[in-house]
């Protein structure tokens, strides 16, 4: 199989693909989309990070695309909906970046705190300015974080470790962790000396913090984003770092972000006291992306030898571990009723012993595997691809 592997991704990725003896490209980039969708006519498994988009248009030049690795936690760069309905299963990392971006938010927290980035900029003019005035420690600060998922809870545990008060705010009901202690978000935009934004990247974040939520903030806050870019107004942020309402920012992810290094950034945060602009590297340490490339690539591996899709973010779930001297179908299929006994009497016809079976649903879309001794005619394949609401049919081995 052909796997292509955009956006840089770890060279441990491709090393697993190529162990497994398919033909693996790496593009360091994430291409236009004219020449992307002119690369895919037989690529079976597409590797990408933040910057591709895998939408219907892209999926309908790729005829043999069986899984779609996104390395990094999110998501929202894929049309989950169109996948399934072509029946490609996709995979991400949930948990494999959370720690680098934990001590990203800690440190930016400490510097911004201490006011080092711009003593830092002022030294590296040639301007010598020491003073302890308006500077503090992070230990005994009141610290808001809205979004406790893998990233919030692991920083809430780390913040606490350093002497921290946390109060946390999620849509979800979440297991404190702990001395923290969950509140609204009104509350802990009153209350926090610094407020972090750690939340996924559904529609419903979108504009999440404007002039009303700056407003409603403590004087001299500290406000630090490392979720995502839409989720903050960023001309409201500027407005409130020169009025002095935000003391300091740090942001690593902004609404338009270049799509390569070549390209230009503008932002209207640039040039601001005590603010620190990364560009998008809260999860760009070498131990992240090597955790993310072995993972993603290892279950789409298990996708592919077994049709396990322990780790699918759209497939139903079926851990199936491989069977020794059996044959095994995979069959994704609309979530209709029927579609079992379709598939049980076409085996029954074929005079085929069915030896092992599993099915699973989720949402609009149904996931069987099928084991038979050997010696059944895989030609049968054909034939499970015919029957009706068959969104994809495979011999797996």
């Amino acid at each position: 199989m052909k796997v292509l592997l955009l956006e840089n991704i770890h060279p441990d990725a491709g090393a697993v693909f190529a162990s497994a003896g398919h033909a693996v490209e790496r593009v360091p980039h994430s291409p236009a989309r004219k020449v992307l969708v002119q690369e895919m006519g037989d690529v079976s498994v597409l590797g990408i990070r933040s910057k591709t988009r895998v939408n219907a248009e892209l999926l309908e030049r790729a005829p043999d695309l069986m899984a779609v690795g996104a390395f990094c936690i999110g998501t929202e760069q894929v049309d989950l909906d169109a996948c399934g309905r072509r029946g490609v299963a996709v995979f991400n990392a949930p948990y494999s970046n959370t720690r680098s971006v934990v001590e990203l938010a800690l440190g930016e927290m400490i510097l911004l705190l201490r006011g080092v980035f711009d003593r830092s900029a002022d030294l590296h003019r040639g301007i010598w300015r020491k003073s302890s005035e308006g500077f503090h420690e992070i230990r005994g600060k009141k610290l808001g974080i809205v979004g406790y998922g893998n990233i919030g809870s692991q920083l809430s545990i780390l913040a606490e470790a350093m002497g921290m008060e946390v109060n946390y705010h999620d849509l979800v009901e979440k297991l404190s962790l702990g001395n923290a202690r969950k509140c609204s978000l009104e509350e802990l935009l009153r209350v926090s000396d610094i407020v972090t934004v750690h939340v996924d990247g559904r529609d419903e974040n979108r504009g999440l913090f404007g002039e009303r939520e700056f407003s409603a903030m403590k004087d001299g806050v500290i406000f630090l984003n490392l979720s995502r870019g839409f989720v903050v107004d960023v001309e409201a942020l500027a407005r409130n770092v020169r009025g002095g309402k935000v003391r300091g920012a740090a942001v690593d992810v902004f609404p338009e972000e270049p799509r390569t290094n070549k390209d230009p950034f503008a932002s209207p945060l640039q040039g601001l006291p005590n603010v620190i602009l990364s560009p998008h590297i809260g999860g760009s340490t070498e131990e992240a992306q090597q955790g993310i490339g072995g993972f993603v690539a290892t279950q789409i591996l298990e996708y592919l030898s077994t049709g396990s899709t322990s780790a699918s973010v759209n497939f139903p779930v079926l851990s199936a571990p491989s069977t020794p001297r059996r044959h095994r179908f995979a069959h994704v299929h609309e979530n209709v009723p029927g579609m079992l006994a379709k598939i049980n009497d076409l085996f029954a016809r074929h005079g085929v012993n069915i030896a092992g079976q599993r099915l699973e649903t989720r949402g609009r879309l149904g996931y069987a595997l099928i084991d038979v001794a050997q010696g059944c005619d895989l030609g049968i394949v054909e034939e499970l691809r015919r029957i009706p609401q068959t969104v994809r049919a495979r011999l797996v081995y």
